[in-house]
């Protein structure tokens, strides 16, 4: 009985207004995940499995047994169970906005609410999706997934995707998935995002201390706030220009304009402070538009905000869980004032 009605259960709770085929693959590709389970304690004292796979799995337990013991996190089976999913990326996002315009295209859910992206358990089938929006003039951007959280409706797993990375970079993984099953609110990505970002990011310095490590390098970390800072310039430059009433041609080539000088201050930055340090130029490479400038906005917006409010609460994980679902119960209006507030070093 539950085989043959769980697929049904997963268009109830993760579809909205889309298409059939749409639920169908979501269902589908939610089930064939759930059916990939097993229990990573089972795996590691399996002596048929490799050796590789074992440890890096060992190594994870030991951060969730952190998350949920030292930042309070949840104590569920989450990330307690591994799925060999056989493809590098368990879902691909395609992301897309009009041309002249960062207000992403969104997708409403019943239980996830609406977000700035639509998923897709098959490749091709997101490049379909892009290829139909870009011919109806949207821009459009497909963005590999190696994880994601089901919100607490099932135990998600650490999934084969995921064991390329190092142990640092999963572990980090496990606390911001469960930061979203700890807290999400519907209808606000930058708010969900920023938050998991920041309890990611706290967590793994917390992290580091506990096995005595030293903090990440504050070059690197110098880096990755500079690189993030950049985008969310370029960003905010684009949106003065496109609220000026100009024609299409013309806003169209200066928009190609601001995309060169992000190319440009980029390089700028890499060469005279990084000591030429090319982390990042795989990315500001490939072809530029809106859409790709979108998971920088939805993902770090108001990660300073959350840093001060865990500064205020004096770093206490308990009230500053309280803190934000406090915060996330407030009208989206009065939320995005408080989050300012914090981040003006106010509240």
């Amino acid at each position: 009985m539950v085989r043959r009605f769980l697929p049904g259960l997963l268009v109830l709770l993760l579809s909205g207004c889309s298409s059939v085929s749409y639920y169908s693959q979501l269902a589908s590709g939610q089930w064939q995940l759930l059916r990939a389970r097993e229990p990573v304690s089972e795996v590691i004292a399996d002596p048929s499995r490799p050796q590789l796979l074992r440890d890096h799995l060992a190594q994870s337990q030991k951060a969730r047994a952190f998350a949920s013991e030292h930042l309070h996190l949840p104590d569920n089976q989450s990330y307690r169970l591994y799925a060999d999913i056989g493809r590098p990326y368990v879902v691909w996002n395609v992301f897309a906005t009009q041309e002249f315009s960062l207000s992403p295209e969104t997708h409403c859910f019943p239980i996830a609410g609406c977000v700035a992206y639509r998923g897709y358990y098959n490749q091709g089938a997101a490049r379909g999706e892009a290829a139909l929006l870009k011919q109806q003039g949207m821009d459009v951007s497909i963005g590999g997934v190696e994880a994601y959280s089901t919100l607490g409706w099932f135990n998600d797993p650490i999934m084969s995707s995921m064991m390329s990375w190092g142990d640092e970079r999963l572990a980090t993984l496990i606390f911001h998935e469960l930061a979203h099953q700890r807290f999400y609110v519907k209808d606000d990505t930058e708010f969900n995002e920023s938050y998991a970002n920041f309890v990611e990011q706290e967590g793994t310095r917390q992290w580091r201390a506990a096995r005595g490590l030293p903090p990440i390098s504050d070059a690197a970390l110098q880096q990755r706030d500079q690189f993030i800072r950049l985008i969310l310039d370029t960003r905010k430059r684009l949106e003065t220009l496109y609220a000026q009433p100009l024609a299409a041609d013309v806003m169209r080539q200066a928009k190609a304009a601001e995309f060169e000088h992000l190319r440009s201050e980029y390089r700028r930055m890499r060469d005279s402070q990084w000591g030429g340090d090319k982390r990042y130029d795989v990315w500001i490479n490939q072809p530029m538009n809106n859409a790709r400038l979108l998971p920088f906005g939805l993902y770090d917006q108001w990660v300073p905000a959350f840093a001060a409010l865990f500064r205020q609460v004096d770093g206490d994980w308990v009230r500053f869980f309280a803190a934000v679902e406090k915060m996330g119960g407030l009208p989206v209006g009065q939320r995005k004032a408080a989050l300012r507030q914090l981040e003006g070093g106010g509240l």
